[in-house]
């Protein structure tokens, strides 16, 4: 079965290379990311934008729009990705430079959505700030990534990731097509009912755990974590909603494949491993074809 991995990283993050090197056990690079890709029959991949200036800074909110995979430079034909903003740089001085730059990048065939880092940055989705990046998924007809859930940094903010605040957004936003990244995890029968709810709004399965494959057999087998995302999914019953993303380099790919596998119905396999990423992202069927 081919997959689409909607969510992954390639950014010279320290965080990242911490994870891979000393929890996961993954080869964080471009022909580490591609022999997982191959091994595990995974045809496409998506990369969420993020850079920070110096070492350990992320979320820096010195980084300019807009932030890219800066490890994967040129983009190889395997990935697409969705740029990443920072809202502290849309009110700067140059902040019309940035949004021109920001939409520059729309128009290429590399972009397949834009990415907000709710939480990491303190800014709500419906802040004001946003609005230009609204209007040009809009006019680009690309959709809005947003982190959702725990943040993977201590300097996040909770109160801006809960994805209870995407209902508004979706409200306030009707054209747009929203992806929850992280089912919102820990909140996720919030963001099951976000999903479900509103017709704009999908979610991601990405980043659900950190590890390598001891790690993961140590909590498949505990009932009340697996049921945690049992009970949303079947709250929800939106399996035409759900896609299937790793959050790479956080665990190994055929890992995670395997933990979602055993959360999602079989009969729901195809579309959440491959067929709804066409639903959120549709770019991704030109560059499919270019393969």
């Amino acid at each position: 079965m081919p997959i689409i991995d909607v969510h992954i990283h390639m950014s010279d993050i320290e965080s990242f290379h911490h994870t891979a090197r000393d929890l996961s056990g993954v080869d964080y690079s471009v022909a580490g990311l591609q022999a997982e890709f191959a091994d595990n029959d995974v045809v496409l991949g998506i990369g969420m934008g993020v850079e920070e200036q110096s070492r350990g800074a992320f979320p820096d909110t010195t980084a300019s729009n807009p932030m890219a995979l800066d490890l994967a430079q040129p983009m190889p034909p395997f990935l697409m990705e969705c740029v990443g903003i920072n809202p502290v740089q849309l009110t700067a001085p140059n902040s019309l430079e940035q949004l021109d730059a920001i939409e520059r990048r729309l128009a290429s065939p590399d972009v397949a959505g834009i990415k907000l880092y709710a939480g990491y940055y303190h800014y709500y989705v419906t802040d004001p700030v946003y609005g230009p990046i609204y209007e040009l998924a809009k006019q680009y007809d690309v959709p809005i990534v947003i982190h959702t859930g725990d943040t993977y940094s201590i300097n996040g903010l909770l109160k801006y990731s809960h994805p209870l605040t995407v209902d508004e957004l979706a409200y306030q936003q009707r054209d747009v097509r929203i992806m929850l990244c992280h089912l919102g995890d820990p909140w996720v029968m919030d963001a099951a009912e976000v999903v479900s709810k509103n017709p704009n709004v999908y979610a991601d399965l990405s980043g659900l755990l950190v590890g390598e494959k001891r790690q993961f057999a140590r909590f498949e087998s505990e009932q009340l974590f697996m049921d945690h995302f049992r009970r949303a999914l079947i709250y929800a019953d939106r399996y035409d909603k759900m896609l299937f993303g790793t959050d790479w380099p956080l665990a190994p790919i055929d890992v995670y494949i395997d933990f979602v596998r055993q959360l999602v119905p079989e009969q729901h396999h195809n579309d959440v491993f491959y067929s709804n990423a066409f639903r959120v992202f549709p770019r991704i069927a030109q560059r499919l074809e270019q393969l």
